[in-house]
């Protein structure tokens, strides 16, 4: 039962801080933000939000500051948009699942490029026929 309820507050604390990051927030930093997921911790106290940054490093760290620097601000806009007892404290974490996918692609790809996949050759009917006695 509890674990169906933090599942369900997992999603729909996703939903409002997308919704409050997209059009509340008017940091520049925070432009070009994905809330990929949201973890709440067992007691409620702290909720892990994962998001993905798009852009090169130094604009992603920007990014995560800009997050950091509007989570108080975020969580406000939560306590009067939701009615659970405690907003937990935010803690946005960057999500790299993306790209690390996505390297794992390039790395196979570059294998089978060095390596062009044999075909196992599978015999043929004549071969499998018995040779003929003598």
């Amino acid at each position: 039962m509890a674990n169906r309820r933090v599942r369900r507050l997992n999603e729909q604390l996703k939903r409002e801080i997308a919704q409050v990051l997209r059009t509340q927030v008017h940091d520049p930093r925070v432009t070009g933000v994905t809330v990929t997921g949201v973890e709440v911790s067992p007691d409620l106290v702290l909720a892990r939000v994962w998001v993905w940054v798009s852009g090169e490093e130094g604009e992603r760290e920007r990014s995560m500051e800009g997050l950091r620097a509007s989570a108080s601000f975020v969580r406000r806009q939560l306590g009067a948009a939701l009615s659970i007892r405690r907003i937990p404290e935010l803690d946005f974490r960057e999500d790299r699942t993306l790209e690390h996918a996505l390297r794992i692609e390039k790395l196979l790809r570059e294998v089978q490029q060095r390596q062009p996949c044999q075909e196992l050759e599978e015999p043929d009917a004549e071969d499998e026929a018995e040779e003929p006695e003598e």
